[in-house]
């Protein structure tokens, strides 16, 4: 098996469906998912983010959605929960879900393209600085 981020990256996306922008947003728009900017404050305040994402961010995400976990957030509701988490890019998006789904979160995925692929579709954003 051979090494680095880029086959670890690949593992983690290996068989599992990533939404693109408009179908993560009608998803969430419809109550089927749950939207979860892991961006740092720093990030989400120059480049904007998602009306109605939860900003869990990355170093925190596994307490927060732990469906199990005594500091799991509300909308940690149980392991049948759609999550799409939301990096920039859509790299560590995919490692993050793939450490979800290792907690139990089975329907665990991220945004293919990121928070940049979101802004280029025209979906709505919440303004940054710049």
């Amino acid at each position: 098996m051979s090494g680095g981020t880029d086959a670890l990256l690949e593992r983690a996306r290996a068989g599992v469906h990533r939404p693109g922008p408009q179908e993560a947003h009608e998803a969430a728009r419809g109550g089927d998912a749950l939207l979860v900017d892991i961006r740092p404050e720093r990030q989400r305040a120059r480049e904007g983010g998602i009306p109605g994402a939860l900003v869990v961010e990355r170093n925190v995400l596994e307490w927060r959605l732990d469906p199990a976990g005594e500091h799991r957030l509300p909308e940690a509701t149980g392991p049948d929960l759609r999550v799409v988490v939301v990096c920039q890019e859509g790299y560590a998006s995919s490692l993050a879900a793939a450490t979800l789904r290792e907690l139990g979160l089975h329907r665990a995925t991220d945004l293919d393209g990121g928070f940049a692929a979101w802004a280029a579709a025209g979906l709505p954003t919440l303004p940054g600085e710049g």
